[in-house]
């Protein structure tokens, strides 16, 4: 096993801070401006985040970013910023609680939106640096 570069840990680790408790804000923000079941703050800290690493991933395939930065915006900031935890776990609880429409639009939704814009995220990036 390859040993852990401790810049590149510290890296991580520094991005890990600043999405986790921005994840957690966001989603309390945009959750508690909706009287709805459907987890709309997870919803938009997903595709926010997905975003984000589409735009890192395509400078980082165009050489405006380094890997390092790649490591602390990609791997720490966009890997504690999005979770696929807890949209697995507030799928689960709405199927679980008979509203079994909001689980599918959550998964359906969730999906094509995540996936669309990190498209769009490594499009936008391709277009600046590409």
């Amino acid at each position: 096993m390859t040993p852990v570069n401790p810049v590149n840990w510290a890296l991580v680790v520094l991005g890990g801070m600043v999405g986790a408790p921005a994840r957690y804000l966001l989603d309390r923000i945009v959750q508690s401006r909706h009287d709805s079941a459907f987890p709309w703050g997870t919803f938009l800290v997903n595709v926010v985040g997905s975003l984000i690493l589409g735009t890192v991933t395509g400078a980082l395939l165009a050489g405006a970013l380094g890997s390092r930065t790649g490591l602390l915006l990609g791997t720490g900031l966009c890997g504690a910023f999005t979770t696929y935890s807890t949209f697995s776990y507030e799928t689960l609880r709405l199927a679980e609680s008979g509203a079994r429409r909001y689980a599918a639009a959550n998964v359906l939704a969730g999906v094509v939106a995540g996936v669309g814009a990190a498209y769009a995220g490594a499009a936008l990036a391709g277009a600046l640096w590409g």
